[in-house]
This record gives C-alpha cells, sequence and structure tokens, in this order.
C-alpha cells in the first residue's frame, strides 16, 4: 500500500469521502460514482474477503500496522491524516479505525439469484439505513439465502447500513427487485410463495404457517409507519402475522424479520 498523508481536505484524492453526513448527496453520489464506504477494520477486512476492490483508504497514523496487514495484497492509497483534519473532511468522528472507499460489486440479476435460493427476505421501501442493516445481520445470522429490495428501498450498501449489519451484507446475496408488475411474477416463476408479514383480519398466525412452510418462501415486509403497499398486498399470496400481547399490535421491520426467519428456520 502506498501511505500519503493529507496536506489539505481538498485534495482531489480525498473526495470520495467528503461531506459523508450528507445523506441526500451520498444516495446520489456513491452508486453514480459506484462506490460504497466500508467503515472499522472489521468491515474492511469482510468487504476484501468478499472480492470488493479497494479504492483507497482513510484513517489516522495509529491504525497503520493494521491496515498493512489488511491490505497486504493490495495496491492502495491511504491518506493518512490526524483526527481533527479527518473529523473536518468527513464531518463526523472516525473512531473506528479506518473508512475505505470501495468499488461496487455487480449489480445480480434477481432471476438469477432466486433460482438456487430456498429462503428470501422482500424489504419493501424500507427507508431507515438502520433498518436495512439489521435486516441484512438476521438474514446471515439465521440463514436465509438473499435479501432482495425494491426500487425506493434505502441502499443496502450506504455507510449505516453496511455498519449495523457488522459487514454482513457484504457476504448475504442481494439485488433490486423491479416494479411488482414484474417482480411479482419473477417470484412465482421461481416457485416462490409471497408471505407478507402484515396485520390483516384473514392474517395465518406465523407459527401456524411455519408448521407447513412451502419448500420456497418469500418473507415481504414494508416500509416504516405505512407498512406494506397495496401493490404487495396484492402480490402475496398469503398474509402472516406475528402473535403479539400486551396491546402491542406489531414490531419494529427489523425485529419482525429476525422473527419470521427464525420461525422458518
Amino acid at each position: 500500500m502506498r501511505i500519503e498523508t493529507i496536506t489539505s481536505i481538498d485534495d482531489p484524492g480525498l473526495a470520495d469521502y467528503a461531506r459523508l453526513t450528507d445523506v441526500a448527496l451520498r444516495r446520489v453520489t456513491e452508486p453514480e460514482g459506484g462506490l460504497y464506504i466500508a467503515e472499522s477494520l472489521t468491515v474492511i477486512g469482510r468487504a476484501l474477503r468478499a472480492g470488493h476492490r479497494p479504492r483507497s483508504v482513510l484513517t489516522t497514523e495509529k491504525w497503520l500496522p493494521e491496515l498493512e496487514r489488511l491490505l497486504a495484497d493490495h495496491d492502495v492509497t491511504v491518506h493518512v491524516g490526524a483526527a481533527g483534519v479527518l473529523e473536518d473532511l468527513t464531518g463526523f468522528h472516525l473512531h473506528r479505525g479506518a473508512l475505505a472507499s470501495m468499488h461496487r460489486p455487480p449489480v445480480v440479476d434477481p432471476a438469477t439469484l432466486l433460482r438456487d435460493a430456498r429462503r428470501v427476505v422482500i424489504v419493501e421501501d424500507v427507508v431507515d439505513h438502520t433498518n436495512v442493516g439489521a435486516i441484512f445481520r438476521s438474514v446471515a445470522g439465521l440463514g436465509a439465502d438473499a435479501v432482495l429490495v425494491t426500487p425506493r428501498c434505502a441502499d443496502p450498501l450506504y455507510r449505516r447500513s453496511v455498519r449495523v449489519s457488522m459487514g454482513t451484507v457484504l457476504q448475504v446475496p442481494w439485488t433490486r427487485l423491479p416494479e411488482w408488475d414484474e417482480a411479482a411474477p419473477m417470484l412465482h416463476a421461481a416457485g416462490f410463495t409471497i408471505a407478507a408479514l402484515a396485520l390483516a383480519d384473514d392474517a395465518v398466525d406465523l407459527r401456524d404457517f411455519a408448521a407447513t412452510a412451502p419448500e420456497r418462501v418469500a418473507i415481504l415486509v414494508g416500509a416504516e409507519g405505512d407498512g406494506l403497499s397495496r401493490p404487495a398486498l396484492a402480490a402475496a399470496d398469503v398474509v402472516v402475522t406475528i402473535p403479539m400481547q400486551h396491546g402491542v399490535d406489531s414490531l419494529n421491520v427489523a425485529a419482525a424479520s429476525a422473527v419470521a426467519l427464525y420461525a422458518l428456520g
């Protein structure tokens, strides 16, 4: 690796790290630029093990020995600066060791991803990056095969999603679905039963559904607040509900996906 000391935060080589807290900006610039930001040595290590290529790394001098070990096989520039300089550049205090600007992997065709899968989670229009990351961590830990996100769902490779997932978003196969008029036939053609987690008078208890679950199930979870859209519910083959107590009607979307995956495990 090549070490470069930061002399100015206006250096064009640091552009990937500028204004990382500006969510609206990053939501556009990162996918268009073909990059994502991996935060922490743990996440960077998982990204590298997943075969992702680093564009550059940002860190303080303290973490260089660890980075030398991680990046031994990579020809990459490591930008080194004082903590205050890095905070001025990124917009937050960098306390997790390092940031890496990584090349995004190619987007996978949904039909290809579904071909060999048995359990998948579909995330419709969830805009909170923390929830998206937590869903990926549940999928990795509880053994589903893939995650499919809808066109308006938050970017799974946004820095906060990657961090909350503990880097598992870099290990779990995922892709974006088209709109429901294309997505539903694709899922059904692959043999999936679409099970929507929602509240409905005719909903099936999750325990009963899990007891006789079909071979291939796509668990469908919806946005915070509004829940699943009408087209999503129309596409579903069955509505499934998690039995609740003490007047609570539902769980957070990430918690609900974990419960459903565990029940179907």
